[in-house]
């Protein structure tokens, strides 16, 4: 019977103990292991006193370990809707770690403005350094409220500090990016506001006295003061600089950014009626170029004219000098033309003188022989064959003649007295006395010389 009781009890037992091994596996495990979550890094401390640092994603056992997490990127956000309070760094997944409203800051020249602005900072992930920051600061939340945000306020007002705001809206903006950036990283500048004396560039006068006119007198100082922030320098020309104690503990700056800047209502009316003025200035300027272009239009304009009329007068000119040039041209070619034909029929009148003096003195020289041949025939024998032809071209006209006479059938006359009656004789002897009269005329003589 106790044999049998025992052996039911040893299966209750077993289970037992199962049960207890598994709780205790339970609680071993929920205390012991974790899974790292990326983009974080761990700060885990054992039950034996020894601290790690965890980085890797995945699940992670340490033996009744504590651990807490820190992002490995944390962000200081000045915007609209922001808090103070910093509740939810720890929290994981969340998408900020410290979100203020916007920071209240003075410029140079005493005009405050909300400015929003962004620095991303990282934390170390090696050993000695991590656990380093922290044992300084314990929680990321005591790392924000203690380094970074008053570092992240103090360099946002003293980045203000170093220019006026009508020189941050007046294209200063790139540069007070710049040196925000340029403070966060390697520290803030020490600086010291100095105040200068500057003289007025032109005289001012007063306008109370309106009977003065344009003569009035002189009127309060002629100089201004302005306000000027000269960085100090150490004995190598460096600008000092008050170094960012965050980066001791190898927190590092990734970037800052000032993305928004909001002035106060009378900087803004002030910027405003400036704007207006520089626009009604602009306006007036345009307007001048304007009217200077008309001015410079219609002197184009006439000018152009007067090129054209030069332009056409002197095509004008160019074409009728062009005209006489070409008449000169062709009066001395043409005299040229004449002068050498002048000079040709020249030539060719000598020539032909000279032709017709030795054809005349070839003629004369043929005559006077012909002359001599003549002369020396009819030397030679008297010019009998001449004069024969002659004789007998002389008695053959009279002959012609004589027999061509008209001859009256019948002839009345005759007598002692002589009175002609046309008989033979008396022909005969008329036509001998003709005959004489010719050869005396032709100065020969009929007798034939010895």
């Amino acid at each position: 019977m106790i044999t049998e009781k025992l052996k039911g009890a040893m299966p209750l037992g077993r289970v037992a103990v199962g049960v207890i091994g598994i709780l205790a596996l339970l609680i071993v495990a929920n205390k012991s292991i974790f899974y790292a979550e990326p983009g974080y890094v761990y700060h885990v401390r054992t039950i034996t006193g020894q601290e790690k640092v965890v980085s890797d994603v995945g699940y992670q056992f340490f033996l009744f370990g504590r651990w807490n997490s820190w992002k490995r990127a944390l962000t200081v956000q000045a915007v609209r809707g922001g808090s103070e309070t910093l509740d939810y760094v720890e929290v994981e997944n969340s998408e900020t770690s410290a979100a203020l409203p916007p920071q209240n800051i003075m410029f140079l020249d005493q005009v405050d403005a909300n400015a929003q602005a962004t620095v991303r900072f990282t934390i170390p992930t090696d050993q000695e350094s991590f656990l380093h920051l922290a044992h300084e600061y314990r929680t990321p939340a005591n790392l924000l409220r203690t380094a970074l945000i008053p570092a992240f306020k103090e360099t946002l007002q003293a980045n203000a500090s170093l220019m006026s705001a009508e020189e941050y809206y007046s294209g200063g903006r790139t540069e007070f990016n710049t040196e925000f950036e340029n403070q966060m990283i390697n520290g803030i500048y020490i600086v010291r506001r100095e105040e200068i004396s500057q003289k007025r560039v032109g005289e001012i006068k007063g306008s109370a006295n309106v009977a003065m006119g344009t003569e009035q007198q002189d009127y309060g100082d002629d100089a201004k003061v302005i306000f000027v922030v000269r960085k100090m320098l150490d004995d190598t020309g460096v600008p000092r600089r008050k170094s960012q104690r965050f980066i001791d503990y190898g927190v590092t700056v990734v970037e800052a950014r000032v993305t928004q800047m909001d002035p106060n209502q009378r900087f803004v009316e002030r910027m405003q009626l400036k704007q207006k003025a520089s626009a009604d200035r602009a306006i007036a300027r345009e307007q001048r170029v304007q009217e200077e272009e008309q001015r410079l239009l219609a002197i184009a304009r006439g000018e152009r004219e007067v090129a054209e009329r030069q332009a056409e007068a002197k095509v004008d000119q160019i074409q009728r000098t062009t005209e006489a040039e070409t008449e000169k041209q062709l009066a001395i070619t043409k005299a040229q033309k004449l002068k050498e034909q002048a000079e040709i029929e020249k030539q060719t009148a000598e020539i032909n003188l000279e032709k017709a003096r030795v054809e005349a003195e070839t003629r004369r020289t043929l005559a006077d022989a012909e002359a001599y041949q003549k002369r020396e025939i009819l030397r030679a024998d008297n010019a009998l064959a001449q004069k024969l032809d002659a004789e007998i071209q002389i008695q053959k006209i009279w002959a012609e003649a004589f027999a061509q006479r008209k001859v009256p059938q019948y002839v009345f006359g005759g007598g002692s007295n002589g009175t002609p009656t046309g008989a033979d004789t008396e022909t005969k002897a008329f036509m001998q006395m003709l005959t004489l009269d010719a050869a005396k005329r032709l100065s020969y003589e009929r007798d034939l010389n010895k």
